[in-house]
């Protein structure tokens, strides 16, 4: 009886300690509330298999330099699930090494399962060998494709909960995602595609990880499942549940790049100037796509002719280095906002008033008399002065947004850029090499087209069925 007695103790001194540790994640149409604590989250998307293990450190205390709260990556089912049910987490799949540190750096991070990635990655991210499972349908209210995306998403799911890594358990993740951009392309399956969305979220919340799940670019997400935008901009994004947070989970920092293309850019003033139109018109959380875009390695190029940088123009370069001006003007807005944190997310009233020639001033205030402004101009020609009487008058450039801390003292224009421009120039960093070293391996196609090879056929072959998406230098036999 004693010892039962000091089990029942030790047990529940384990809970009570689980529970000190656990964050309560929660939120309403105003804030995401994390402990109680109403904020709004500044997140930008890294990918751990397209940068290398050594480089995370740097990359994560960067990002949370450049004023970030989050991390945001996808899970790639495809590197992890290389062969069925043979699973790999090392190197830089180890993306619970990598939630640590983003959590040892004082980050939180957004999660985003999917499983299909698209992100420009091989088949989207989906293993090729579910392309020969007999009777298989990819996503769609297919019994076995959804089985096969079940197991997946439980293991991942269990990998992370075993590690602590859901917030709450104490851990970084603060939402997870399920499924990706669906909703676009969700017309070609009819009522099948309604079906499987309705599936993913009950197969989603049955994982019960004690955090938010959203979906990105899903207007009929099943409650409570938060749908979310992407694009270049979201504000005039409204959730399909009033009481939902306003997201934008991929604010496109730039493009991707194409073989024999010009290399994409976006200005930085652009992306301060969507990022500042999400908060005025209401956004709760904003996400970079990408913050750091890294390398594509090996095989896991997608789409056509995409090359193996995935720069694309984000706030770190391809190597991590900082891509100014757009590092250094982001941070700055990020600080301003911040600054109307409080009373963006505990506002009493909301007006916006239209000036007229495409001028609007919206005004945050609270029950305790504080204000929060922005004042924005939509002609993408035309300056503006503006006299707000007692509050001042401020000159507006076109296609711009002021950000007025008490709505009377002007701290930030998305136009105004005094970042210094930085220029990397690449070269060689051993001067007395003698450049690459090449080596052929000859393919015995002669010989297999003459039936002396390995493989003989009297009928055209397909790819995907043949290789698994391996070389001969990789495949598991």
């Amino acid at each position: 009886m004693g010892s039962l007695s000091c089990y029942n103790i030790i047990l529940m001194s384990i809970i009570m300690l689980h529970s000190c540790f656990a964050i309560e994640v929660s939120y309403d149409s105003k804030a995401l509330i994390i402990n109680g604590e109403r904020r709004l989250i500044f997140s930008g998307a890294i990918h751990y298999p397209r940068s290398t293990v050594e480089m995370w450190p740097d990359l994560i205390q960067k990002a949370k330099d450049g004023g970030l709260d989050a991390i945001e990556t996808y899970i790639f089912w495809d590197r992890h699930e290389l062969v069925q049910r043979e699973y790999n987490f090392s190197g830089n799949l180890d993306f619970v090494k990598f939630f640590k540190l983003i959590q040892e750096a004082g980050l939180y991070a957004i999660m985003r399962i999917g499983p299909y990635a698209c992100a420009e990655w091989n088949y989207g991210g989906i293993p090729v060998w579910l392309h020969n499972i007999p009777g298989i349908e990819l996503r769609t209210n297919n019994m076995v494709y959804k089985n096969e995306m079940q197991i997946f998403t439980t293991k991942i799911v269990n990998v992370a909960k075993e590690a602590n890594l859901f917030a709450s358990q104490g851990g970084p993740i603060l939402l997870a995602q399920i499924e990706n951009e669906y909703g676009d392309i969700m017309w070609n399956y009819k009522d099948a595609g309604k079906t499987y969305v309705k599936w993913c979220a009950q197969m989603a919340l049955a994982q019960n990880i004690g955090v938010p799940w959203i979906m990105c670019q899903q207007p009929d997400a099943p409650q409570p499942i938060i749908n979310t935008c992407n694009g270049y901009y979201c504000h005039n994004f409204k959730p399909n549940n009033p009481k939902s947070p306003k997201m934008f989970t991929e604010n496109w920092i730039g493009w991707f790049q194409k073989w024999g293309e010009k290399v994409p850019h976006r200005s930085v003033e652009d992306s301060a100037f969507s990022v500042a139109r999400f908060f005025q018109n209401g956004g709760v959380l904003n996400n970079y796509y990408m913050y750091h875009g890294g390398t594509i390695f090996g095989r896991t190029a997608g789409g056509p002719y995409i090359t193996t940088s995935y720069d694309y123009d984000a706030p770190f370069d391809e190597y991590g280095n900082l891509n100014q001006p757009k590092w250094g003007h982001l941070k700055q807005l990020h600080a301003s906002i911040k600054l109307g944190e409080n009373v963006i997310t505990n506002y009493t009233s909301i007006n916006d008033k239209d000036l007229g020639n495409g001028i609007t001033l919206t005004t945050y205030s609270n029950s305790n008399g504080a204000r929060f402004c922005f004042l924005s101009n939509n002609d993408t020609s035309k300056d503006a002065n503006v006299d707000l009487q007692n509050d001042g008058k401020y000159f507006i450039p076109s296609w711009s947004v002021t950000i007025l801390n008490g709505c009377n003292k002007e701290i930030f224009n998305t136009t105004k850029v005094n970042i210094q421009t930085s220029i990397m120039v690449k070269r060689s960093g051993d001067n007395s090499s003698n450049g690459l070293t090449w080596k052929w391996k000859m393919e015995p196609k002669k010989d297999t087209l003459n039936g002396k090879g390995n493989i003989k056929a009297r009928e055209l072959l397909e790819q995907k069925e043949l290789t698994l998406d391996a070389s001969c230098l990789d495949t598991h036999h």
